[in-house]
């Protein structure tokens, strides 16, 4: 069985990139660890230096499980440099390169509603964006699933 991962973005403000996230993905914030009600709740538990808030982190998940978790915490120095790894935001797919695109440039521009910044359009193949924070991410058409991928 494969491993599943969890994508973590470094931030200096959690509860801004947490809603631009959200809105991107359709993903909810994560509930807390049992037996904790709230992530108030289970962020008191940790020995953490004064001056560190349960606001100073976001953990969001996939409403259907099928996405990876994405951790949002506040670091303290800023980005510098382009992102080595990056989030693709996949439309659907199907139908001819007019329609996907279509559907790829409305997704951009909703996306820059919500606060992203477009960066670079290759047209008829892709967006680059940038959410609040500068953090790089792509905008594309899903690709057929491979007949050997299943759903875990």
């Amino acid at each position: 069985m494969a491993a599943r991962i969890d994508l973590t973005l470094d931030c200096t403000d959690a509860q801004l990139l947490a809603a631009f996230w959200k809105e991107a993905l359709g993903y909810i914030d994560e509930p807390p660890p049992a037996p904790f009600r709230t992530r108030a709740e289970w962020f008191a538990q940790f020995d953490l230096p004064e001056g560190d808030s349960v606001d100073d982190a976001a953990w969001l998940c996939d409403p259907d499980g099928a996405g990876p978790r994405l951790s949002i915490l506040k670091v303290p120095e800023p980005k510098t440099t382009k992102n080595r790894l990056h989030i693709d935001v996949r439309v659907p797919g199907q139908g001819n390169p007019d329609e996907r695109w279509a559907r790829i440039t409305a997704e951009a521009e909703r996306l820059v509603q919500a606060g992203g910044t477009i960066r670079e359009v290759f047209d008829g193949h892709h967006v680059v964006m940038t959410d609040p924070e500068g953090n790089e991410f792509c905008v594309a058409a899903a690709t057929a699933r491979r007949a050997t991928e299943t759903d875990s």
